[in-house]
């Protein structure tokens, strides 16, 4: 484990193989296969001279010569004829019998390219879920480190069309957050938000047409069309402000036992040791707690998660281990936790969901929505920039 998304030109990868979407001669070509036999040199070429070719959803293994891995596995994928061909067995082959190699070869980490999504005509969306699904597969059985290099833009664009549902979720968000912030009056911001009057006074005879209500969106800022009534968030804001100093009632402190009556000392305050004593559950001991009330092994966890056998074992053996953001919620996500329970976990690590984070929202989405597959969501992370699940 894992299964990790990047964008990167796979010949620079730092990993033991990188995986070529050859043709069946093996001599190069163009694409990824024409930039691996570059990057590598003449000895690659040479090598592949030896192997005979190669055929359709077979692989066949080379040194990695001028690359700095130490292995190319090449690969033949299908050509796309209109998906009833047996194209997805065959694309599927190419990743199973690739990482059958690589794990035969003693790789720990191995990059794929989006096999046959170029001049082969594989639909790109397909291509990732065939990919995707493969990968995971083998995952299940197995642990390695294992890369999806979508260095094509296009790829990238196709993946994030496939969360139009996700993208309307985050701009709802969006318009909610900046809602929420003129309510409370803190107008300053979202400068590139400016009432009609406003605008009206910079540019008297370019609004002139505006509606008493509609927003004026500064031109370099102009990311979402968020309609609402400042004066209304005025009215809002009103009502909800905190009653002046001298009304509110002084703070008790937490840190201190009740005296005895009439004593008037202090000498019942907890002492530091004494707080310390009273800790929380951590995060590791709500981790483990949470596995076995789940009815899971520990593997079943971390590679549902996402995350490498050796940092899962660090986890167990130090309870107060401080795990990343990222790390806190692939655990949550495998445990399939509903959002409470998340934001607990969470807080076990110090760490909180925010509106006005993608990341957060992106999960908090999936989460909602009962979806806890840490391969879609990195998935859904991947397509919107955002820093993937697990380790």
């Amino acid at each position: 484990m894992p299964l990790l998304f990047v964008r990167q030109d796979i010949t620079k990868m730092q990993v033991d193989a990188i995986v070529n979407a050859a043709n069946e001669s093996l001599l190069g070509g163009g694409g990824v296969d024409g930039a691996i036999h570059h990057a590598a040199g003449r000895g690659l070429l040479r090598e592949c001279r030896t192997l005979g070719g190669c055929k359709t959803g077979e692989a066949k293994r080379t040194r990695g010569y001028k690359l700095p891995c130490k292995y190319v596995i090449h690969t033949v994928g299908p050509v796309w004829h209109g998906g009833n061909a047996g194209e997805e067995a065959l694309l599927t082959a190419c990743y199973t019998n690739s990482l059958r190699i690589a794990a035969e070869s003693g790789c720990e980490s191995v990059a794929f390219p989006l096999i046959s999504s170029g001049v082969y005509g594989y639909p790109k969306a397909d291509a990732i879920r065939v990919a995707v699904r493969s990968i995971r597969a083998f995952l299940q059985l197995h642990d390695m480190t294992v890369y999806l290099v979508l260095f094509d833009r296009d790829a990238v664009d196709v993946a994030k069309e496939r969360f139009t549902d996700l993208q309307q979720y985050i701009n709802d968000h969006a318009v909610r957050e900046i809602e929420r912030t003129f309510a409370r009056g803190n107008k300053d911001a979202f400068p590139f938000v400016r009432t009609q009057r406003t605008a009206r006074q910079d540019h008297p005879d370019k609004n002139a047409d505006l509606e008493p209500s509609q927003p004026f969106f500064a031109p370099k800022k102009a990311q979402e069309k968020v309609q609402f009534d400042l004066f209304e968030a005025d009215a809002c804001a009103a009502s909800e402000r905190e009653p002046e100093p001298e009304t509110r009632r002084p703070l008790a402190s937490s840190m201190s036992m009740p005296a005895e009556a009439g004593s008037g000392s202090i000498e019942n305050t907890l002492s530091l040791d004494d707080l310390l004593c009273q800790l929380d559950e951590s995060f590791s001991e709500m981790l483990l707690r949470k596995i076995d009330e789940k009815g899971m092994t520990d593997a079943q966890c971390y590679k549902k998660a996402n995350i490498d056998r050796k940092l899962f074992s660090k986890i167990r053996s130090n309870a107060q281990y401080k795990p990343s953001k990222s790390t806190a919620l692939a655990f949550a996500i495998a445990l399939e936790l509903p959002l409470p329970e998340v934001r607990e976990m969470l807080g076990k690590a110090g760490y909180a969901l925010s509106r006005s984070s993608k990341f957060d929202v992106i999960v908090e989405y999936f989460i909602t929505n009962g979806d806890y597959d840490v391969f879609e969501i990195n998935e859904a992370l991947f397509a919107f920039d955002q820093n993937l699940l697990g380790a």
